[in-house]
């Protein structure tokens, strides 16, 4: 009978001890596949599991972080199932945000080289292949009230939070407890080479997989926990050399470089080890975040009744949810009171705060991410690094943006290569200057046997009224059809026409709203075309010379968010315009004209355009379909002969390769066309393209017995043009096969294998 006592008093002790167990969660790094820690983090919570510190890396540490600023694990999910997280970790700007005022004309580079050039022209490369803009954002918002509640302490999180870093020169590792959350989980996944590192106390911090990928160490050292609970999700990394493996590891070679050693027999003996199975899986796969998070979930699972029979203590799910609820009540509204600029000049800081309600203050969230993303858009502020930091004093936000080291020289690379003679190679050169305004300077070339091209422009970016820009450009632009010719099309003559136009004018732009922008515009033109009266060339014939010498004015309104350069599947195109031509015309006969005499002051020719081409998709799953439309309305009088108008009338050019080729029956003063793109994905990056369009002239030019040009109102006359192929999207442009049909005599089938982007700069009258 006195034993009873002593032994009710030993259960009570074994209890106290049990109730008193300290939980630690460690999250490993692996890109993507740390999504699995999601999975782990549900089945805890859903079996009662308590979770008193958490402790991670890389992208576990990014999954920590979140569970310590107090989301749910479903919330987490949630967040990481949004079509947005894909765009962030691809560099792409939020949808919506992406200002076409910002936007450059395109071009066929595949390959930018982001360069640093000082006072001294000294060069330094940016190694990081990565945009973080959308990214750091993101991580920024997301953090700033739960940061604003520990008041940089992350003892005073929903959960205390450990995040591991590393310092590359000093080779040290580093962790992480106070400060900005957001620059603490941007810092521990900053792959070296792939997203440019993050300065915190004076220091560059990368990816904590460095040199820890995998921290137990750290959990035990800063908390000293009874249980231990490790995921782990990285990589294998070998003891000693794969042989038998070696040749399909090679490929991932780059994520053993970047990854310290993730070792199971660091957790200790009271704790569990989970490793999901993620044989099938990559380190890029965030297409496939929802099977990562069940991948996770059912490793976890099975291990349930260790991790129940090694944690006795319980917290119930409404515990949890009371507790995060307490902890996400205290949290301060995003209001801003200051925008402040880290490393810009006072000329540079009042360009900035014009971006920002031109200076109004408080500021709303949507104002800050409003202004933000109209900065960023522009390549320039690419560098620059966002962030929330709270006032005690007001009880406000502070927005900070930090000057990283600009890139104000690029250097652009590209081209194509193509089954015909139309290929060509590209180089572009752009320096910037930030001062009172931006000056955005660029030089473009192309040089190939078809087609010859020289740009210079000077870009001259003004915040005032809400933002225009000067536009200042010489351009050269040269084609040779001859050179152009088919090597597979079947054709019945050669095109002999010699198209050499220059333009040198200014331009002003100004935006409207987010994704439009309105350009008025005025140019001074010369240029020559060279051709013949026949349909063959011989040794002894002199070319016609049709010189056309005057001035161009025009205003358009453009938009554009296709989401490829060439053969898009989604997003839109918008340009409408009214332009003014004011040209004089001399030709110079040559030995195929009937004409022998040449006017010595030539013809003034003068004429209005107005002129609409809207293009647009519609995506559904693996399937998108889209439209092209283009309409023309003009008053544009004909040329001195037949073929100095047909060459300078305005053209439809439905296809990849239709400005390669002089398509009489697709070029009239007045039409309206239009027709139907279907697109359907293969593959990941391979599409199949199903295209047919329609061209419908409402004047017919002809040519006359003395080769002069006639006009003819025509109704029942349209022409059809149609295209099947594939294409493959790389990392050098499309790579495309496509067998082309148009209703032209002269260039009717066709088959077009190009490697590369067929693009041109715009011509003097387009």
């Amino acid at each position: 009978m006195k034993m009873r006592p002593c032994f009710f008093l030993l259960l009570l002790l074994i209890s106290s001890i049990s109730q008193a167990q300290k939980v630690a969660v460690v999250m490993s790094g692996g890109a993507a596949k740390g999504m699995a820690h999601i999975g782990m983090l549900k089945a805890l919570e859903e079996n009662e599991i308590p979770i008193d510190y958490v402790v991670g890396t890389s992208m576990g540490g990014i999954i920590a972080g979140c569970y310590a600023a107090g989301m749910s694990p479903a919330y987490i999910e949630e967040l990481m199932l949004q079509e947005d997280l894909t765009r962030w970790i691809n560099g792409q700007l939020e949808k919506g945000y992406n200002y076409y005022y910002n936007k450059n004309d395109d071009h066929p580079s595949f390959v930018r080289l982001n360069l640093s050039l000082d006072s001294t022209f000294s060069v330094n490369l940016n190694s990081s292949i990565a945009n973080d803009l959308a990214l750091n954002f993101a991580i920024a918002e997301k953090m700033a009230q739960p940061s604003a509640i520990a008041k940089g302490n992350f003892d005073s999180l929903f959960v205390p939070l450990r995040v591991v870093a590393a310092e590359i020169f000093t080779q040290q590792e580093v962790i992480l407890k106070k400060g900005n959350l957001n620059d603490a989980l941007r810092a521990t996944q900053t792959v070296p080479f792939f997203y440019n590192p993050i300065r915190i106390d004076g220091r560059y911090l990368f990816d904590g997989g460095v040199y820890n990928n995998f921290p137990v160490d750290v959990a035990e050292k800063e908390f000293n926990p009874e249980v231990i609970i490790g995921c782990n999700v990285s990589s294998k990394v070998y003891d000693e050399y794969p042989s038998k493996e070696d040749d399909q590891l090679i490929s991932k070679s780059l994520i053993y470089l970047f990854l310290d050693k993730s070792d199971p027999s660091q957790v200790p003996s009271t704790g569990v080890y989970i490793q999901p199975n993620l044989k099938n899986y990559t380190g890029f796969d965030f297409a496939r975040t929802k099977a990562l998070i069940d991948s996770g979930y059912t490793a976890t699972m099975r291990l349930m009744p260790e991790i129940k029979a090694k944690i006795a203590q319980r917290r119930t799910c409404e515990e949890v949810a009371i507790a995060r609820n307490k902890f996400n009540n205290r949290t301060s509204p995003l209001l801003v009171d200051k925008v402040i600029m880290n490393g810009f000049n006072s000329h540079q800081t009042r360009y900035l705060n014009r971006l920002f309600n031109s200076g109004r203050r408080p500021l709303y969230f949507n104002d800050i991410k409003s202004g933000y993303y109209r900065l960023v858009s522009e390549d320039y502020f690419r560098n620059v690094y966002p962030g929330f930091l709270f006032d005690n004093q007001s009880q406000r936000f502070n927005f900070q943006l930090t000057k990283r080291p600009q890139n104000n020289f690029q250097v652009d690379f590209g081209g194509v290569i193509a089954t015909r003679n139309v290929s060509s190679i590209f180089l572009g050169f752009n320096y910037y200057y930030f001062n009172r305004l931006l000056t955005h300077a660029s030089a473009n070339f192309y040089v190939g046997s078809f087609y010859k091209s020289a740009q210079v422009k000077a870009r001259l970016d003004f915040p005032n009224l809400n933002q225009f820009y000067l536009e200042p450009e010489a351009t050269f632009n040269n084609f040779n059809f001859l050179e152009g010719r088919e090597i597979i099309l079947l054709k019945s003559k050669s095109t002999v026409l010699d198209r050499t136009d220059r333009k040198i004018g200014m331009s002003l732009g100004i935006p409207l709203g987010r994704q439009y922008k309105a350009v008025l515009g005025g140019h001074f033109i010369t240029n020559e075309d060279q051709y013949i009266n026949r349909d063959f060339l011989i040794a002894t014939d002199t070319l016609d010379k049709l010189q056309l010498t005057g001035g161009r004015f025009g205003f358009h309104i453009l938009s554009n968010n296709l989401n490829r350069k060439q053969y898009a599947s989604s997003g839109k195109s918008f340009d409408f315009g009214v332009d003014w031509f004011d040209l004089n015309e001399q030709l110079i006969p040559g030995s195929t004209s009937v004409l022998k005499n040449t006017l010595p002051d030539g013809i003034q020719r003068t004429w209005f355009r107005g002129s609409l081409v809207l293009e647009q998709y519609f995506k559904k799953g693996i399937y998108s379909s889209g439209y092209l439309f283009h309409a023309n309305l003009s008053n544009q009088p004909t040329f001195t002969n037949y073929n100095g108008t047909i060459i300078n009338a305005p053209g439809f050019f439905p296809f990849q390769d239709s400005r390669t080729l002089l398509l009489q029956n697709f070029r009239s003063v007045n039409f309206v066309a239009g027709g139907w793109r279907n697109v359907f994905a293969l593959r990941k990056n391979i599409d199949f393209r199903l295209e047919g369009h329609l061209f419908k002239p409402f004047q017919a030019i002809s040519q006359g017995q003395q080769q002069e040009p006639i006009l003819s109102e025509i109704f029942e006359k349209i022409y059809f043009a149609g295209t099947a192929g594939f294409v493959m999207h790389s990392t050098v442009g499309p790579v495309s096969l496509s067998f082309n049909y148009y209703d032209d005599k002269e260039n009717q089938f066709g088959v077009l294998l190009h490697v590369g982007y067929l693009l041109f700069n715009k011509s003097s009258l387009e």
